[in-house]
């Protein structure tokens, strides 16, 4: 299975969807190179991360709301829902990744689960929690587990020390910057 990458397009799906071609759709990098392909190919379609070493968040649920944006924008309000583009960035991940233990919370998959808190401000007035997830992010998650370990905690890292891999990261990403 071949995975398609930003640069990729959407003019030869079928030969692609015929080969058991993927889509890896990063939102917010295909936004800036004017492509927007979902809904448009015939193959999984999948959300990813680039991460901070492209001046990113690294952070899926923008690009949720990035794909959903990014859909609205060219097919109109009713183009994707929110619990739609939730379903590109869970179970769409996982169809492009060819993992079936992964993408929904059901018996014999992973335990991998993200929480979010949906009591806080931002939240106050929205009618539909998961829309209102989705149109606000990114948020910072309170509770995650992968693998059934407790990976974050009350909003921050369980078993690292956050500030510690700040500068480390900090230290790298000099390290390899070219001088300004």
């Amino acid at each position: 299975m071949a995975t398609v990458d930003r640069f990729g397009s959407a003019e030869h799906h079928d030969e692609r969807s015929a080969r058991g071609v993927n889509l890896a759709f990063f939102a917010e990098s295909m936004t800036w190179f004017g492509i927007a392909v979902i809904g448009m190919v015939v193959v999984f379609v999948g959300l990813g991360v680039d991460g901070t070493a492209s001046n990113e968040r690294g952070d899926l649920s923008y690009e949720v709301k990035q794909a959903l944006l990014v859909a609205r924008g060219r097919g109109g309000s009713t183009a994707m829902t929110a619990r739609d583009a939730l379903r590109l960035g869970t179970r769409g991940g996982a169809a492009v990744l060819g993992r079936d233990d992964l993408g929904s919370i059901e018996p014999g998959k992973r335990a991998d689960l993200a929480i979010w808190r949906t009591d806080g401000l931002e939240l106050g007035g929205a009618d539909d929690l998961v829309a209102g997830l989705v149109l606000s992010a990114p948020h910072r998650v309170d509770t995650l587990l992968v693998g059934g370990r407790e990976v974050v905690r009350g909003g921050a890292l369980a078993n690292a020390d956050e500030q510690e891999i700040a500068r480390e990261h900090r230290t790298q990403a000099a390290r390899l910057s070219p001088a300004a």
